[in-house]
């Protein structure tokens, strides 16, 4: 992730996917650690576990990219969502040919239908 002296905008190399997942899904609703691990469930078809989802979220919320509330339902601070935006952009720039990727997933498939 950033580095304290990195300018705020400068692309942040993410430590692992795992982390822009996450951000993904935390910028489309709030969620709580058990949230979010459900909902990777989902998508990988196994479940994490609490010893790799929390310190990623820990790590993201140290690093300001994250908050949490009462609730402890974790939602992207301002900082958050520009790391997210520059990090997509650059997932984009990295699979400029993922349409042609899509082609040949099954699960893209199965989505379809």
């Amino acid at each position: 992730m950033c580095t304290d002296n990195q300018q705020p905008h400068s692309h942040c190399k993410m430590k692992g996917f795992l982390s822009f997942l996450i951000l993904w899904l935390i910028s489309k609703n709030k969620m709580t650690g058990a949230e979010i691990t459900q909902e990777l469930e989902k998508r990988r078809g196994n479940r994490p576990s609490p010893g790799t989802i929390y310190p990623v979220l820990k790590h993201l919320t140290e690093k300001e990219l994250l908050e949490f509330d009462d609730e402890k339902k974790y939602s992207l601070t301002k900082r958050g969502e520009e790391e997210l935006e520059l990090s997509i952009n650059k997932f984009f720039e990295t699979f400029c040919d993922i349409e042609e990727m899509r082609s040949h997933c099954k699960c893209h498939q199965h989505q379809q239908q």
